[in-house]
């Protein structure tokens, strides 16, 4: 299931589905994990003209380091901040993997009749916005635990080091499309589909 809106107040992923959003310059998005282990795939597209798109090659360049956390920007890819970090209490997070999809679950997991995964949940809720499926780059993969090894370049997907209550907040740098899962991977999730908890705020979202 996918919605298209924009996104002030709080709401739920229904667990393996996605929706997209706006989200504006100045606000704040939160992201939450109500119950622990569980991966969620962002996207962030420039309003304004949608082939300024996140970059995980600009980013990682950028920083020198593939684990990003509070205080870290997310470029785009031509070189403009479309994001910051500006809380983590996780500090664990992929932006190396591509969004799950059924050719994912065919290739990896054999599944002979395959979820559509996040690429074709985020395909279904970014089409409003007039984002058609090519256009969906490398996700920045929220919560997610990918290990590398550092002599074989060998990549594990590790279950998620996020616990209940567990969140990162993004300050917009830009006017935004969003696109945000909550994901469809086994693996990812420690073998358990859970939901996400997203906000947007008008100002830095302090906790209870």
């Amino acid at each position: 299931m996918s919605e298209a809106h924009s996104a002030c107040g709080h709401h739920t992923i229904a667990p393996r589905s996605g929706t997209a959003f706006t989200l504006d310059k100045g606000q704040f998005l939160v992201v939450t994990d109500p119950q622990g282990e569980q991966v969620a795939d962002l996207l962030a597209f420039n309003r304004g003209d949608l082939d300024e798109v996140i970059s995980s090659g600009r980013t990682l360049d950028y920083a020198s380091r593939i684990y990003l956390t509070t205080g870290d920007p997310l470029y785009s890819n031509r070189s403009n901040v479309m994001l910051r970090i500006v809380e983590d209490t996780v500090g664990r997070h992929d932006f190396l993997l591509t969004p799950c999809s059924a050719d994912t679950f065919r290739i990896i997991y054999g599944d002979a009749e395959p979820h559509r995964g996040c690429f074709g949940n985020l395909a279904a809720a970014l089409e409003p916005f007039g984002i058609g499926p090519d256009r969906i780059p490398v996700a920045f993969n929220v919560f997610m635990n990918v290990t590398v090894d550092g002599h074989t370049g060998a990549l594990k997907v590790e279950p998620p080091l996020s616990r209940a209550g567990d969140r990162i907040v993004f300050e917009a740098m830009q006017d935004l499309v969003i696109g945000l899962t909550a994901c469809s991977a086994l693996q990812s999730n420690n073998f358990a589909f859970k939901p996400i908890h997203y906000a947007v705020e008008a100002s830095w979202p302090l906790r209870a």
